[in-house]
C-alpha cells in the first residue's frame, strides 16, 4: 500500500478535485485512515479578512479529519495563477520545507496521505520548483486525471513521460467527464491509445454525475481506489 499518493491534473478545470474527493470517500469505505493535503492553493476568494482554500476544505471535509488548516493547505493566495506567480504578485516567499514538514506530520499520522496539486505537472511551486521536483522529493507515486476527449492524448502522454523522466512511478489515469464531453470517436478510442503508447492503465471513465451520493458514482471510485491500492 502506497503511504502516500499524489493527484495531478493533465491542465486545470480537468475535475482533480473532484476525482480526490471521490477517491478519498472510497478509501474510507474500505476501510483506511486518509488525510488530504493541498500544499497551496491559489484563487481563493476572502471572507472575513481571510483567505478561503475552496478545493482544501472539499477535501477536508471528503475525509473527515480534524487537523489544522496550515497543515493540511500551508499556502494559498487571492490570484488565480501559478503558485510561483502568485507568490511573487503577493509578496509572499514559499518555503518548501513547510511543506515537507507538513506532510511529514500528516504521513505519519494516517495509512494514507492524498495529496492534490494545482494545475498540471509541470506547473511552478516556487521560481523553477515545479510540482514534479515535489513529487519525486516526497517519493510519490502519482494518479493523472484527464478530460475523456479530444486533446486528451498529448496532454496525458506528456505528464507520464514528464513522471517517468524523473523516475515517478504512475499509478494509472483516471477520465473524467468534468465538461459533459459525450461520446464521441475520440472519447472511445483515447483510453486504448494512451495505455497502448503510454503502458500505463487507464483505469475508467468517470461519468458526469449531478449528485454524487448516488450508489453508481460510489461504486466506480472503489472500483478505482481498489485498482490504486493494488499497484505495486
Amino acid at each position: 500500500m502506497h503511504k502516500g499518493i499524489f493527484i495531478t491534473g493533465t491542465d486545470t478545470g480537468v475535475g482533480k478535485t473532484f476525482v480526490a474527493v471521490g477517491l478519498i470517500t472510497a478509501l474510507k469505505k474500505l476501510g483506511y485512515s486518509v488525510c488530504p493535503m493541498k500544499p497551496v492553493e491559489t484563487g481563493c476568494r476572502s471572507l472575513n479578512g481571510r483567505l478561503v482554500p475552496a478545493d482544501a476544505l472539499k477535501l477536508i471535509c471528503a475525509a473527515e479529519v480534524d487537523e489544522p488548516l496550515n497543515s493540511i493547505n500551508p499556502y494559498r493566495f487571492r490570484q488565480p495563477v501559478a503558485p510561483a506567480v502568485a507568490a511573487d504578485l503577493e509578496g509572499v516567499v514559499i518555503n518548501r520545507q513547510k511543506i515537507f514538514s507538513a506532510y511529514r506530520q500528516l504521513s505519519d499520522k494516517y495509512d494514507i496521505t492524498f495529496v492534490e496539486g494545482a494545475g498540471g505537472i509541470m506547473v511552478p511551486i516556487w521560481r523553477n520548483y515545479l510540482f514534479l521536483d515535489f513529487i519525486k522529493d516526497l517519493k510519490l507515486p502519482v494518479v493523472i486525471v484527464a478530460r475523456p476527449g479530444l486533446g486528451t492524448i498529448n496532454h496525458t502522454l506528456l505528464s507520464i513521460e514528464a513522471a517517468r523522466n524523473r523516475g515517478i512511478k504512475v499509478l494509472g489515469v483516471v477520465l473524467n467527464d468534468a465538461l459533459k464531453t459525450g461520446n464521441d470517436i475520440s472519447v472511445k478510442t483515447n483510453p486504448q491509445v494512451i495505455e497502448h503508447i503510454g503502458r500505463i492503465p487507464v483505469m475508467g471513465k468517470v461519468a458526469y454525475f449531478k449528485n454524487t451520493r448516488t450508489y453508481t458514482y460510489q461504486k466506480v471510485f472503489c472500483q478505482f481506489a481498489e485498482k490504486i491500492l493494488s499497484c505495486d
